[in-house]
């Protein structure tokens, strides 16, 4: 059987954006998610607007620990180049403040609303039923109620449990079947991200440098 030839792709560059955040190539060996016939295989973990503007990410995943405000959901989805799904509590937050700050959320453009696992299933319910996005539900554990948030109204499952990801994500495939979607964080490394999509994530969220981080590598070349 002799090996599929891999097609060369053309490339056009800036001549002033050298700091694109690309994500790992790898993540492109997921199936990715269709959200309203768009393919979505990799979610840029972030909430910094530069970035959000300097990403070759499909999408942005823009959850972050605070109590979460239309003026920072307004800015990102406006910003943003790319479908952005938008953190609407689930741990402090929740309840009818979740509910109106989905809608909200709707309104301004997102492709999805991201609830954190705390959540109370009556609540991924009542945000289901009041917006037309999907309800993407964050599992952080192998003792979250996973048929519960699905039966709920949750569309899409968001797997986030650190080092146990690829374990936790085999464990959810066994229980919602091959065709339920699940986003699965999938770290830095290569191997990493491949051990996630071999147990049955559909799409990756990558957390993105820091602008400090990049801001550094900047300043080593400069010295250079």
């Amino acid at each position: 059987m002799t090996e599929k030839k891999k097609k060369f792709i053309p490339q056009v560059h800036s001549k002033l954006r050298k700091s694109f955040i690309t994500v790992p190539e790898e993540i492109y060996r997921a199936s990715g998610i269709k959200i309203y016939e768009k393919r979505i295989k990799s979610l840029l973990f972030t909430t910094d607007l530069a970035i959000i503007r300097n990403t070759n990410a499909d999408s942005i995943m823009a959850v972050y620990p605070y109590t979460p405000q239309n003026t920072i959901a307004q800015s990102i989805i406006s910003t943003a180049s790319v479908p952005c799904f938008i953190g609407v509590g689930g741990g402090t937050t929740k309840g009818l403040r979740s509910k109106y700050i989905a809608f909200d959320a709707e309104l301004e453009g997102a492709y999805g609303v991201v609830v954190n696992s705390p959540i109370p299933n009556k609540d991924i319910e009542a945000i289901s039923e009041f917006v037309d996005i999907p309800v993407i539900a964050t599992v952080t554990g192998f003792k979250d109620d996973v048929l519960g948030k699905i039966n709920s109204g949750a569309e899409i499952l968001n797997i986030s449990g650190g080092p146990k990801t690829p374990e936790l994500v085999a464990k959810i495939r066994s229980i919602v079947g091959e065709e339920f979607p699940i986003i699965a964080t999938g770290g830095n490394k290569p191997e990493t991200i491949l051990k996630t999509i071999e147990a049955g994530a559909n799409a990756i969220s990558y957390t993105a440098p820091s602008s400090a981080e990049v801001f550094e590598t900047m300043m080593e070349n400069y010295r250079k």
